[in-house]
């Protein structure tokens, strides 16, 4: 019988590929764990405390919604905004109305945004993000210019590089304010993180890493024009009250700097909208 030779040959005996992979993995993961701690650790000793990462804004992508946003951070975070509204709302189950308008919040992370326990965090983490971008962004919309109407926002983590929530206020607010929402001004958000030890300094926009091997942790959501702190969310062992006050005026700077960035990406899509359309 005459041989195939257009055929690689392979061995009589063979073993599928995950016996050898459960067996390098023993002991590999360990090890990469320990390298990437080490790493993280040389880069925050590295690292400006107060310096921010680069931030790319992006207002009124998409079609389909009345107002949206893309916010991105140096790193990897990247977070798509939708906002929609004013809409009837519904009637209470006590059969009256509120006398203001009610936003409604969603925070959604995509199935490829992340590896490790946030991304098995499911629903429950969800949804105290959202409530927690609600109650920051509730005292930036003028509500009562709204009343018995429903204003709805919905946030898509596209990837999670560290300080998602942060990222997502900033986009939220930029959606809003996109679609045309009277509001008092932008919400801007910013992140700390404090890593393990007593003489730990307060990271500004910590990265998934840092947030990770964080002590403790704070998001603050501010409304510059008003010098308003519109939303405030931290936990961990951050040391005493004097440690907790040095994070707040950090991050309150933090969002000074970065209110510049959102205002401009706002006033470009304004322009773009204005501008006429060429045939």
């Amino acid at each position: 019988m005459p041989l195939d030779h257009r055929r690689l040959r392979g061995p009589e005996e063979s073993q599928p590929p995950e016996v050898w992979a459960a067996a390098a993995g023993a002991g590999g993961a360990a090890a990469a764990e320990e390298e990437e701690a080490a790493a993280a650790a040389a880069a925050e000793e590295a690292r400006d405390p107060c310096a921010l990462r680069p931030l790319f804004a992006r207002a009124g992508l998409l079609s389909q919604a009345e107002g949206s946003a893309y916010v991105e951070l140096g790193g990897g975070t990247k977070v798509l905004c939708a906002a929609w509204g004013p809409r009837e709302a519904a009637a209470e189950p006590g059969g009256g109305a509120a006398a203001g308008g009610r936003l409604v919040c969603e925070f959604r992370r995509a199935p490829f945004a992340g590896r490790g326990p946030r991304a098995a965090a499911g629903r429950e983490a969800e949804r105290e993000a959202a409530a927690a971008l609600r109650e920051a962004l509730e005292p930036a919309v003028r509500l009562a210019r709204y009343p018995r109407a429903r204003l709805a926002v919905s946030a898509l983590l596209l990837q999670d590089g560290g300080s998602a929530l942060a990222a997502a206020v900033s986009a939220a607010a930029l959606a809003l304010a996109d679609a045309g929402v009277e509001m008092y001004d932008l919400a801007v958000g910013c992140a700390l993180c404090r890593p393990p030890g007593a003489a730990a300094a307060w990271l500004l926009q910590p990265s998934e890493p840092e947030e990770r091997r964080a002590a403790a942790r704070l998001t603050v959501a501010l409304l510059p024009s008003l010098n308003q702190v519109s939303g405030l969310l931290g936990g961990g062992q951050g040391g005493p009250p004097d440690s907790w006050a040095q994070a707040l005026r950090l991050g309150l700077d933090g969002c000074h700097r970065l209110y510049p960035v959102l205002r401009q990406s706002l006033l470009r899509a304004a322009r773009r909208r204005a501008a006429p359309s060429t045939a």
